[in-house]
C-alpha cells in the first residue's frame, strides 16, 4: 500500500521516479473506484430489496446491518482514495453535509494567528472576513448525583418552633434515581432495545454499582406510574372510527415449568395522516396471555367501527359482536402470490402479484389526499381493477389444484372479498395494514435483545411503556424528555381530571409536528 500522507517536497525530483508515482497512484485510483463501484451496486440491491417488490425476501433489521456495514467499508474505500490523491491536488473543498439542528448548543472555537502585524510595512491587520465550519460533538452520558438540602429553622424565642421547606415529590420515595434517571432506564430497555443487564455494564464502567434488580424495580415502578395515561390513550382511540390491529409475540418467563410461554402483544393503533385526518397517531399496545378472539374483545372492548387487520380468524368474534367491520389487508394476500412466484415457474402467481401492484400505484398516487378524493378516485380507476381480479381468480380457480399452494391462495382472497374491498367505499380506509406491522417491529427487535419478558406482568409493563415511546415517535415527540416531564408530574399528584394534558400528542411543538 502506498503512503499519500507525504510533503510537497518529498515528492521524487527524478522523472522516471515520478512516472512511477504516477503510475502507481492511477492503478490505486482504479482499484478504489472498481471497489467503490462494487459496494455501491450491493447497497443498491440491497435497497431494491428492502423497498422494491420483492420486500418481504430479507428481514428488515438484518438488511439494516447489512447496509450499514456496506456503507462503513464504502466510506473507506472513499477516504483511501481521498488520501492517495490529497497530494496531487490538494485539499478538497468542503462537502455540505445539511445543517445541524439550531437547537444544538454551539461552543466557538477561535483559530487565529499569534503576530497581527503586516509581514510588509508592520502596521496592524484588520479583520476582513472569516472562515466558518460546524462540526457534530458528542459528551459521553454523563451521570450526575443532585443534592437536595433543607435547612431548618429555629426560633429562639420559641424553642418548640422549627421551620423546613417540604421534601420535593419523588416517584420513588427515599430511592436514588430521580423521575429523568428512571426515563432513561425506560427509553434505553424499551427504545433503544438494551436489556438491563447491559445496562448495568453500562454503569458499571463509570464506576457506578447499581445492581440490576434494582434497574429492574425502578422501570417497573415507572412502568407502574404510567399505566393511567397509557389507559386513557387507549380511551383515545377507541372513540375514533377506524383503527388497525395486529398481535406480536412476547415470550414471557414459566417460573413453574422452567421455561418459557407465550404471551401476546396485541396492537391497537390509529394514524389518520394518509388522508389528512385531524386526529393525532398513535398505538397502544395491551398484553395478553393468548391471542384467542376472547382476548381481542377484551382489547377492543367498547369500539365501534372499521378495523383493519390481517385475516386471522380471532377478529372475527368482533365482527360476530356487532358494531364491528373488519378491513382485511392486501400485502397479506399478496404475500401468499409473493411466495408462491419466488419458488420459479409460477405464472399465474406471477400475474397475481402484477395486478395487484397495479391497485398499489394507484394508492401511491392518492396518498396524502383527502378521504373525498381518493373515494372518487378507488371508485373510477380501482373498483374497476378489482372487479376484473375476482373474475380472474374465479377462473383460474378452476383450472389449479384446489389443495395446492396456489388454490389454497386463491381461496384466502375470494372468501374474504368483502373484506377485502372494503377500502373502496371509503377513503379513510388504507389498502393494508402496514402502518399497525411498522408499530410491531419495535417490539420484535426487543423480543430478540430481551429473549422474554420475566413474567405476565413485565408483559403489561411492557406495553405500557412501548406504547408511549412508539406514539412519542409517531407524533415527532422526543422519548425521553417526554417521560422525564410526565413522571415528574406523575410523581407530584398530576390531576386525573387533567390527564389529557399527559398525552404524548400534548407535548407536539409547532415545528416538531408530524405532516
Amino acid at each position: 500500500m502506498i503512503q499519500w500522507g507525504v510533503s510537497i517536497d518529498s515528492l521524487p525530483q527524478d522523472l522516471d521516479a515520478a512516472h512511477d508515482m504516477i503510475r502507481r497512484l492511477s492503478d490505486a485510483l482504479a482499484v478504489r473506484d472498481h471497489e467503490v463501484e462494487r459496494l455501491s451496486g450491493i447497497i443498491k440491491k440491497l435497497q431494491r430489496m428492502q423497498f422494491g417488490k420483492s420486500a418481504e425476501k430479507l428481514d428488515p433489521d438484518q438488511l439494516k446491518l447489512a447496509l450499514d456495514d456496506l456503507e462503513v467499508a464504502l466510506a473507506a474505500a472513499e477516504a483511501e482514495g481521498e488520501s492517495a490523491t490529497a497530494a496531487s491536488r490538494g485539499r478538497r473543498g468542503p462537502v455540505k453535509r445539511g445543517d445541524l439542528p439550531a437547537h444544538l448548543p454551539r461552543v466557538e472555537i477561535v483559530v487565529d494567528i499569534d503576530d497581527k502585524s503586516c509581514s510588509c510595512c508592520g502596521g496592524a491587520l484588520h479583520v476582513i472576513g472569516e472562515d466558518r465550519s460546524e462540526r457534530l460533538d458528542v459528551i459521553p452520558t454523563q451521570h450526575r448525583v443532585l443534592v437536595t438540602r433543607r435547612p431548618k429553622y429555629g426560633c429562639r424565642a420559641c424553642e418548640g418552633a422549627v421551620l423546613q421547606a417540604p421534601a420535593p415529590a419523588r416517584l420513588i420515595e427515599s430511592g436514588l434515581p430521580t423521575e429523568a434517571m428512571i426515563a432513561h432506564v425506560l427509553v434505553s430497555k424499551y427504545a433503544d432495545h438494551l436489556p438491563l443487564y447491559r445496562q448495568w455494564q453500562i454503569l458499571a464502567r463509570q464506576g457506578i454499582e447499581i445492581d440490576r434488580s434494582c434497574l429492574a424495580e425502578w422501570a417497573g415502578r415507572g412502568a407502574w406510574a404510567l399505566k393511567p395515561v397509557v389507559a386513557r390513550m387507549l380511551e383515545h382511540l377507541k372513540r375514533s372510527d377506524k383503527l388497525f390491529c395486529d398481535e406480536t409475540r412476547a415470550p414471557v418467563l414459566d417460573p413453574g415449568r422452567g421455561r418459557t410461554k407465550t404471551g401476546y402483544l396485541w396492537a391497537i393503533a390509529r394514524d389518520d395522516r394518509p388522508w389528512g385526518g385531524p386526529a393525532p397517531p398513535g398505538v397502544v399496545y395491551t398484553y395478553a396471555p393468548g391471542r384467542g378472539g376472547e382476548h381481542a374483545l377484551a382489547c377492543l372492548v367498547g369500539f365501534h367501527g372499521v378495523l383493519q387487520v390481517d385475516a386471522y380468524a380471532a377478529y372475527n368474534a368482533l365482527a360476530d359482536r356487532g358494531g364491528v367491520k373488519l378491513a382485511y389487508c392486501w400485502a397479506h394476500l399478496r404475500r401468499d402470490f409473493f411466495d408462491i412466484a419466488a419458488g420459479g415457474n409460477a405464472p399465474i402467481a406471477s400475474e397475481a402479484l402484477q395486478r395487484i401492484a397495479a391497485l398499489y400505484a394507484i394508492e401511491e398516487k392518492i396518498r396524502g389526499r383527502s378521504a373525498d378524493e381518493r373515494h372518487a378516485v378507488r371508485q373510477t380507476e380501482t373498483k374497476p381493477l378489482i372487479e376484473a381480479l375476482k373474475t380472474w381468480l374465479e377462473q383460474k380457480l378452476e383450472i389449479v389444484a384446489k389443495r395446492g399452494r396456489l388454490g389454497e391462495a386463491i381461496r384466502y382472497g375470494l372468501t374474504r372479498w368483502e373484506g377485502f374491498t372494503r377500502f373502496l367505499d371509503d377513503g379513510c380506509i388504507e389498502i393494508d395494514s402496514n402502518i399497525v406491522e411498522r408499530s410491531i417491529r419495535p417490539i420484535a427487535l426487543n423480543r430478540k435483545n430481551a429473549l422474554f419478558a420475566g413474567s405476565d406482568e413485565g408483559g403489561v409493563a411492557w406495553g405500557v411503556v412501548a406504547s408511549l415511546i412508539e406514539t412519542c415517535k409517531l407524533n415527532g415527540v422526543e422519548p425521553h424528555s417526554y417521560l422525564a416531564d410526565v413522571l415528574a408530574k406523575l410523581a407530584d399528584r398530576w390531576p386525573m381530571s387533567r390527564i389529557d394534558e399527559l398525552l404524548p400528542w400534548a407535548y407536539i411543538k409547532p415545528a416538531a409536528a408530524v405532516a
